[in-house]
Formats: C-alpha cells, structure tokens, sequence
C-alpha cells in the first residue's frame, strides 16, 4: 500500500512520519528501535508491521522519534519520545481511526509502554522484543491493552525466560510467543515474524 510523506506537531516539534489511509476507524501507530543505535521508521521490523497491518485493513502511521531523520529535536531519554508517540496517537485519532492499535520494536516497545494510559488511546497494544535487560521496564505493572509480547529464543537484549515472567505481571492473558534461533535483529528470520504477526494481528 502506498505511504504518503506526513508531518505532525509534538510539544512544538515537527515530526515525520509515513501515513497509510485506509477506510474505517482501524488504525495503528508503529514506532521504531533506539535512535542511538540506527533506529528509524525504515528499520525491517518496522516495516514488516506496516505491511502486515495494512494487509489486515488497517491506516498505518509509522514515524521518526524526534532527532532522527528529519524530524526536529534530540534524543530524550524515552521523556520526548512518550509526547511523540501521544502525538502521533491523536494524529490518527483525529483522522478520524478511534480504534487504534500502538505496536513498537525494542526501544519502541519499551516507550510506547509508557503511554497506554493516555487517554481512551490505544485500544491495543502489541511489543516486540521489549529490551529488558537494557531499559528499565519496572515503571509497567497490569495493563490489560497488551495483548501479544514476541521475542527471539536467541535474544539477549530481550531475553524470552525473563520476558516470560514479566508478561505475567504486565497481562497474564497476553499471548507470549517465541520465535526459535531468532536474535534479537530476527536476522534471517523475518518471515517467520511476519508469518506469526499475520496470525496475531486482527
């Protein structure tokens, strides 16, 4: 589907995204890895969530936290980011998509976990590789919007024993998958990613 090049305001910044518009009120909020790593809304799991939400019928906006590319600022530490993701959640909402997913990848997850409260935003939320031994995930208690937690069996950032123990604490009705001797990049195995997101996203 085709992505036409957007910008949204968040605290006074200008921030670029990517926007997929598709009939009816569904509609997803995709965020990208850690910025000082190479993180950016082009990143293969980003799009591998773009491309499987569409599929399902979805309007999606993926786009850059503040710093990265073209939109405007610095890094903040996961504090700008959070106003970031809200802006780009009442972007959509009011686009007129009320029934809105959030899903992130690494850094994503971890900041899009900090703003499931905002508001009636989002509906759902799905997180991929949550990076728990490198970001601090102790802010998150129950949060009934998680519904899917995915990892790699071969990921250290994202270990799937401890992630395990977590997601029960976070939702124990999410669903936990593994997908097995992929790393925490999922390096040689997106399909398979893409193939367990097909059945995971509705």
């Amino acid at each position: 589907m085709k992505e036409e090049k957007i910008r949204f305001h968040s605290k006074g910044l200008l921030i670029e995204g990517l926007l997929c518009v598709r009939e009816g009120e569904r509609g997803v909020v995709v965020t990208h890895p850690h910025p000082l790593y190479g993180g950016t809304m082009y990143d293969q799991i980003v799009e591998a969530l773009v491309t499987i939400y569409q599929g399902k019928g979805f309007s999606t906006l993926r786009f850059n936290f503040r710093g990265v590319g073209d939109s405007e600022g610095g890094y903040d530490q996961g504090k700008g980011e959070k106003e970031d993701v809200i802006s780009a959640l009442r972007y959509m909402y009011d686009r007129g998509k009320r029934d809105l997913d959030l899903a992130g990848y690494s850094f994503g997850a971890w900041v899009n976990a900090k703003v499931t409260d905002t508001e009636s935003m989002p509906s759902s939320m799905i997180m991929i590789s949550p990076p728990v031994t490198f970001l601090d995930f102790s802010f998150l208690s129950f949060n009934p919007k998680i519904e899917a937690v995915v990892t790699g069996g071969e990921d250290d950032i994202a270990p799937a024993d401890k992630i395990r123990s977590l997601v029960f604490t976070w939702n124990p009705g999410a669903r936990f998958e593994v997908i097995e001797g992929a790393d925490h990049f999922y390096s040689g195995m997106i399909d398979a990613l893409k193939s367990l997101l097909c059945h995971l996203i509705d």
